[in-house]
């Protein structure tokens, strides 16, 4: 493995991204930074970020890119991102996208892979419907559901010609059993170090 690996796990809710980037940070020593639990970590310790994040979340508005790519900023700085680190959940745009390769830059380091899940989205919408019935998630609907994909889809489009751009895209078939994927993934990442 190289000095530095950081890769950016893409995938359409319910594509199982969580879990496989679990499993890689188990392979690969690689922490798992989401951008989900960094903003739920900032606004709970009530840190600068996440008192600027929260001013904008309780207007409604999206949390601008410069305080988002910051949070990542401070994450990737600490200890256990040495190594590099598998990122969920981030970039979400074009911008974002430029923000990390300017971020990575500065740390001597790059994206070394993009593994796209893809699983088609009537399968992804029945996984949702049955997640959501198990966890007793109400407001995670057929609508909601199908409002979320469509928002996923036009905000990864982008990023995925962004990222295609630069050779870095590989596709899995994420319609299959976990540890499939997982064995198909894990080989992905071998051969890009």
């Amino acid at each position: 493995m190289s000095e530095k690996t950081f890769i950016i796990l893409m995938g359409a809710p319910g594509a199982g991204k969580g879990t496989q980037a679990k499993l890689l940070q188990a392979d690969f020593n690689l922490p798992q930074v989401s951008t989900g639990d960094l903003f739920r970590f900032n606004l709970k310790n009530e840190t600068e970020l996440g008192k600027l994040a929260k001013s904008y979340m309780d207007k409604g508005e999206l949390v601008p890119d410069d305080v988002t790519v910051s949070m990542v900023e401070q994450r990737l700085a600490e200890g256990d991102c040495a190594g590099g680190a598998i990122l969920d959940g981030f970039p979400r745009s074009a911008a974002q996208a430029e923000a990390l390769d300017n971020l990575l830059d500065k740390m001597n380091s790059r994206v070394a892979v993009v593994p796209f899940v893809r699983v088609e989205q009537e399968i992804l919408v029945a996984r949702l419907l049955k997640r959501a019935e198990l966890e007793g998630r109400a407001d995670d609907n057929e609508e909601t559901i199908r409002t979320r994909m469509r928002v996923y889809h036009e905000s990864t489009a982008p990023l995925l010609d962004y990222y295609s751009a630069k050779g870095l895209v590989v596709e899995i078939d994420g319609d299959r059993p976990v540890e499939v994927v997982q064995a198909e993934l894990k080989q992905i990442v071998e051969s890009k170090n």
